[in-house]
């Protein structure tokens, strides 16, 4: 199956509230156990929007249904981080499993080395997600780390995966900016 990246639009949000609200709901992607209500998934697209930051949706090839989506949001506030991102990908249930997060990683990827970022962290939820861990290694990403028990979710404690990967030349120079 192919499918078409773009940019993310206001007019996805609800079909991207609806795929996140199960990952919150069934699964440790995230750490999140109350789904975002549609309102606040249009604050939190727009502020990564309006930083300039990459937020993508994969049209399936056919009909054009959104089958995932995936941003780069600034990793941490203060702005010493600003040349790093955290990747975040969800995709839909039945399209899981066909190389779609690979698609959308390397998306994101090339669109925030493209922005002069140099950095590229990924915070995965659960030791035992050998697919998001596989996908980010796949893709240039090293284990940095594993915060152990470090979230209770579906009354059991979870473990944080850290991984990182530099963009462009990474910390071979200092930005100009």
């Amino acid at each position: 199956m192919s499918f078409t990246i773009r940019p993310a639009v206001e007019a996805d949000l609800a079909v991207l509230q609806r795929i996140y609200a199960h990952h919150v709901l069934t699964g440790l992607a995230s750490f999140e156990e109350t789904p975002p209500d549609l309102s606040e998934m249009i604050r939190r697209w727009r502020a990564i929007a309006e930083a300039g930051l990459p937020y993508v949706v994969a049209e399936a090839a056919g009909g054009g249904e959104i089958a995932g989506y995936a941003y780069a949001g600034p990793y941490r506030p203060r702005s010493a981080y600003r040349f790093s991102v955290e990747d975040s990908i969800y995709l839909d249930p039945k399209f899981q499993g066909r190389g779609l997060g690979r698609i959308l990683l390397q998306r994101l990827i090339d669109d925030a080395t493209g922005l002069g970022k140099r950095q590229m962290i990924a915070v995965i939820g659960d030791s035992a997600n050998q697919a998001s861990i596989g996908v980010h290694r796949a893709l240039g990403f090293e284990m940095t780390g594993t915060f152990k028990a470090i979230g209770l979710k579906f009354g059991r404690w979870v473990d944080t995966v850290l991984m990182q990967r530099e963009l462009g030349p990474g910390a071979s120079s200092t930005p100009t900016n």
